[in-house]
């Protein structure tokens, strides 16, 4: 069965989606298949599934990735994301998922001056 296509609602936010997810994995490309995106959530957000591995076929992307942001509008301030089920947020009471949460706030920021 292949995954229904998604309409893109927010590129802004989807785009700012991809930047952390690559600033969290290290990586200068990742492969995107499906996204999804919500601007008219609270918070705003966006679902995507992704591979490590380029040249996976966005029909074998399983991962996902999920950002939610401050606001739909730029700059985009980083409020959670999660990789899987497991989720990054300053309010974190596991300190090494605040310090990965900051660390992609701080990167995010720093890309989008």
């Amino acid at each position: 069965m292949f995954p229904a296509a998604a309409f893109a609602q927010s590129t802004d936010l989807e785009a700012t989606c991809q930047s952390v997810a690559k600033g969290f994995f290290m990586m200068d490309k990742l492969a995107v298949g499906t996204v999804q995106s919500f601007p008219e959530l609270k918070p705003p957000g966006v679902r995507m599934t992704y591979s490590t591995r380029q040249g996976t076929a966005p029909t074998d992307m399983t991962d996902t990735f999920e950002c939610e942001f401050d606001k739909a509008d730029k700059p985009h301030h980083l409020v959670r994301f999660c990789v899987a089920s497991t989720c990054y947020s300053p309010n974190e009471a596991d300190g090494d998922r605040k310090r990965r949460f900051e660390e992609a706030r701080i990167l995010l920021d720093r890309s989008e001056k």
